[in-house]
């Protein structure tokens, strides 16, 4: 249960809906019994009443009518605005939860996330929170809202006979308190697996989805979909048994409760307490214990929704208690602003969280000076450590040992605005949001969307203005054809709008680094896809924007190593060889191989 406060302490913030919702679920319940109670003795009493002459001209017949009537609007009403108000707060909650979750989430490095597959991640952040919302509507309020009404149930009973109103809430009391612990225990074991079995379906799902160009290309679509169907099968027979335990539960639950009405009949007509109820009154106390049945029907259902919801808080809670593995200095003031770059006696591996020991080293002993405005390029082999090396200045990735300097400051000094600012990457892979083109280019962009406008007016000719200098770096990069046509920043990237292929992604990927004018600029594979001629085309775009920075680029291929100041030459984690373009082809066998197109 304790799994559950960090959830429960988000309540506080939207108490007062909460206790709208509650009060509202307190008065409908009152309400529905006083509907049931009140007709049931106005029946009774006129009946009675009928009976002689003098009592039919003497009952009060419009009292109790109009009572009934009251109570039926007031109960209408009510639950309207229950339902109202418990679902609002529920969204509030909702959305507070997952607002939350991102920023215990956002903190994370990729250490952090080392061996957790991405279905499973998106799993925790969307079921498993969709689950803990179960926790006020389906749990927390009808407990509450029950325990109110057996104490306002036992004072208007008591008010009459104060033994039928012992016998009656003590009844209930019991039934609320020991019925639900039996229906989490009976439920407990079809909720988590219902729950699992979800997970799992959700992930081998996206997995068929991302992956189903490969899965067809190989002829493997029967052998997947028989997967994903073994795994339905298992979420439809966990959701059979959980559908077995709610019947169970509720044909218990009317069991007991029918034995409660029962002996309430029976003591009564027997005359229990200092007097004998009259028909009417009789009639009151009996409609009254069966209308009780409204309390309890929601408390058998509630508790099976508690192994879930203790279930789903675990694994958000072991995704998102994690210390952060990358710390940044959020008090520093530092930025970089030359672009010098040191390396000294650098070590780093990629932990196996399943076997420590068998850890091995990416990065061994890398001492790398790179002075500001210089071009540098690191050449190697698939695997040899270029790209882990580029991660550790972004961060991305910590080194076990040894120090980054930028501009002479110890890279963990920075704050993590400060690095974002001052460094401008081109990566392998280039994300494309789903949104618009204009959304896709200006996340580039410093300070966007920070400046506030007067008018509609002012902001729409900022917005012209800024869309010429997005149509300008496109029509540098060769995407000009993505700005032909009406409102071209508007058109639709992404999911269910324009798909741009490989080497017009790649380019979309340059264009945000000519838009993040920052003084280091690295390059992993930036022309990676890309024919020979948009290659020279791209790289000579590039080293013309990044004339007066600091270029590191890494790669496998030799294309405009002669435009750099010093290549270096890794292998297996270390720098091996480094010089120019001119020299490494007479010293290195290896360079002089990749020259020739031999290698």
């Amino acid at each position: 249960m304790t799994v559950l406060l960090p959830f429960i302490r988000l309540f506080k913030k939207q108490w007062l809906m909460m206790s709208v919702g509650l009060l509202l679920s307190i008065i409908a319940l009152l309400s529905g019994i006083g509907l049931l109670s009140l007709s049931g003795w106005f029946l009774s009493a006129s009946a009675i009443a009928g009976l002689t002459l003098l009592a039919t001209q003497s009952f009060n017949y419009f009292t109790p009518a109009g009572g009934v009537r009251f109570l039926s609007i007031l109960r209408t009403a009510s639950r309207y605005g229950e339902r109202l108000a418990t679902h609002q707060a529920t969204f509030k909650l909702l959305t507070q939860l997952r607002v939350w979750a991102w920023q215990k989430l956002l903190p994370l490095s990729a250490s952090n996330m080392q061996g957790k597959r991405q279905g499973e991640i998106l799993n925790r952040l969307v079921s498993d929170i969709d689950t803990l919302d179960h926790l006020y509507l389906r749990l927390l309020t009808p407990l509450f809202s029950a325990f109110f009404v057996l104490l306002a149930m036992f004072f208007f009973l008591a008010w009459f006979d104060l033994h039928l109103a012992i016998i009656l809430t003590s009844s209930l009391l019991v039934l609320w308190l020991v019925l639900p612990v039996l229906f989490y225990f009976l439920g407990r074991k079809p909720g988590v697996e219902q729950l699992q079995n979800k997970r799992q379906y959700r992930v081998q799902l996206l997995s068929f989805l991302q992956g189903f160009s490969e899965i067809s290309l190989f002829s493997a679509t029967d052998r997947f979909r028989q997967q994903l169907a073994e795994s339905e099968q298992k979420l439809l027979a966990s959701q059979q048994m959980t559908s077995n335990v709610m019947a169970f539960s509720q044909a218990l639950l009317i069991l007991c409760h029918g034995f409660i009405v029962l002996s309430i009949l029976y003591i009564a007509s027997s005359g229990v307490g200092e007097y004998q109820p009259p028909g009417a009154l009789l009639a009151m106390v009996g409609f009254m214990a069966l209308a009780s049945i409204e309390i309890l029907l929601p408390i058998s259902g509630a508790f099976q929704h508690l192994s879930s919801c203790i279930n789903a808080a675990t694994r958000v809670n072991d995704l998102l208690e994690q210390t952060p593995d990358i710390v940044f200095n959020e008090q520093s003031t530092q930025s970089i602003t030359r672009g010098n770059i040191h390396f000294k006696d650098i070590q780093f591996a990629y932990q196996d969280e399943t076997s420590p020991q068998a850890s091995t080293a990416v990065l061994n002993d890398i001492n790398l000076t790179i002075k500001a405005g210089e071009k540098v390029a690191l050449l190697g082999k698939t695997g040899c450590g270029k790209s882990t090396l580029l991660s550790l200045i972004t961060r991305e990735w910590e080194a076990n040992s040894g120090s980054i300097m930028l501009d002479g400051t110890a890279i963990e000094q920075y704050s993590q605005s400060a690095l974002t600012t001052g460094i401008s990457v081109v990566s392998q892979r280039v994300y494309i949001f789903s949104g618009t083109l204009r959304d896709n280019l200006t996340l580039a962009q410093p300070n966007t969307g920070q400046r506030t406008f007067n008018n509609a007016a002012e902001q729409k000719a900022a917005r012209d203005i800024n869309d010429q200098v997005l149509a300008s770096v496109l029509n540098k990069v060769g995407l000009s054809a993505l700005t032909k046509g009406e409102e071209p920043f508007d058109m639709w990237l992404g999911e269910g709008g324009r798909q741009l292929s490989g080497g017009e992604q790649r380019r979309i990927g340059v264009a945000r680094a000519l838009l993040h004018d920052a003084p280091i600029l690295l390059l992993d594979e930036p022309t990676e896809g890309l024919d020979k001629r948009t290659e020279r085309d791209i790289l000579k775009l590039l080293f013309e924007f990044a004339e007066h920075k600091t270029l590191l680029m890494i790669s496998h291929r030799l294309t405009a190593m002669d435009k750099m100041d010093n290549i270096y030459l890794m292998e297996q984690g270390t720098l091996r060889n480094q010089g120019t373009h001119q020299i490494l082809i007479k010293t290195d066998d290896y360079y002089a191989c990749l020259h020739k197109h031999l290698c």
